[in-house]
């Protein structure tokens, strides 16, 4: 009985394991025989790829970016695009002190111009043409090499209430579908040097956006610079016991952390963000300031939205006040109004 125990307890290696590592095996021998077609290099590699092999050339990381790069002419367009509602643009009669505001807060060295709407592209403006075009004007038309110890740039020269559009310093961008496959917009792109992509629909209108550091991110993984706020931490607790939410936080994310389902809610089957379900929730895209009530308790608190979207809020945990009860030496007080326990 206890020799039984022992045999038990070892890892024994299954049938299926076994027959899977002998059909590996086989089908290498086979093929190299010429017995078996081959069915592609690139199913070759991934075979190998997806062996877990302790002695081995490769590191995780670089195992990892092979299979990226294995995979990445399956990805297209559609799947790496920003979504219309999360594309920083700017209008091309915004004048450029409007533009340096922007970019001082869009975080983006390329911004997307249109005219009166998105569905308007009239290309896009490139931060270090935005400074040239700046420092040209600061330092007065002076040429170099003249002779003359150049002066220093005066900024009081600029006129920041220019448009964009009469400043002749947009470039051109790339309209592609979202069925195109990504390698093929990532050749396109080092091709006609162009950094950047609009995604247009069957109608004509802008869809989504696409820039070279979103295709390269497919294979290498995400690049951060030191501009780049932290994009994990969706869902973070406040001092006062609430949570402050991105409105793009998944309903995954909201159950780790508050430990409620809110995908078994009535309507939310085919919702996988907090925002979408609040507007599901309340019925409408609900404005800044406004108090939705949730299920289990929750109430949330819009901090910021636009016509379109809910963006950042607030989530906290209401408490009915009939069943607030202090108990103070062993006597039941009164419960606090609702105000009171709100604050």
């Amino acid at each position: 009985m206890n020799e039984d125990r022992s045999r038990s307890d070892r890892p024994v290696r299954t049938l299926t394991e076994t027959d899977d590592t002998r059909d590996h095996w086989y089908d290498r021998v086979l093929t190299r025989l010429g017995l078996k077609p081959r069915e592609s290099i690139r199913h070759d590699l991934e075979d190998v790829l997806a062996e877990t092999v302790e002695d081995t050339d490769f590191s995780p990381q670089e195992r990892a970016m092979l299979k990226n790069v294995l995979s990445f002419h399956r990805i297209r367009v559609e799947d790496v695009m920003v979504p219309r509602a999360d594309i920083v643009a700017v209008a091309a009669d915004t004048n450029l002190g409007e533009l340096l505001s922007l970019f001082r807060t869009a975080g983006h060295s390329r911004l997307p111009v249109y005219g009166e709407t998105l569905d308007d592209p009239k290309g896009m403006v490139h931060i270090r043409d935005f400074l040239d075009f700046i420092a040209m004007r600061a330092d007065g038309g002076a040429v170099a090499g003249s002779g003359h110890e150049a002066p220093l740039p005066s900024l009081g020269q600029i006129d920041l209430s220019m448009a964009l559009s009469s400043a002749n310093i947009l470039r051109p961008v790339l309209f592609v579908p979202r069925s195109m496959p990504a390698i093929d917009l990532l050749v396109r792109m080092q091709a006609t040097r162009t950094h950047m992509a609009l995604v247009i629909d069957e109608y004509g209108g802008t869809d989504g956006l696409v820039s070279i550091e979103d295709l390269v991110e497919m294979v290498v993984g995400d690049i951060e610079d030191e501009h780049d706020e932290d994009s994990t931490l969706t869902i973070v607790p406040a001092a006062d016991g609430t949570y402050i939410a991105d409105a793009r936080a998944s309903l995954d994310e909201v159950k780790e952390v508050l430990g409620l389902d809110l995908t078994e809610e009535e309507g939310a089957e085919d919702i996988d963000t907090i925002g979408g379900f609040i507007v599901t929730l309340a019925g409408r895209v609900p404005s800044r300031s406004e108090v939705i009530e949730g299920p289990s308790g929750l109430e949330f608190e819009v901090l910021d939205a636009d016509p379109r979207r809910v963006k950042r809020l607030r989530v906290h945990r209401r408490t009915p006040a009939s069943t607030e009860v202090e108990i103070s030496e062993g006597q039941p007080v009164a419960p606090r109004p609702e105000s009171a326990a709100a604050e």
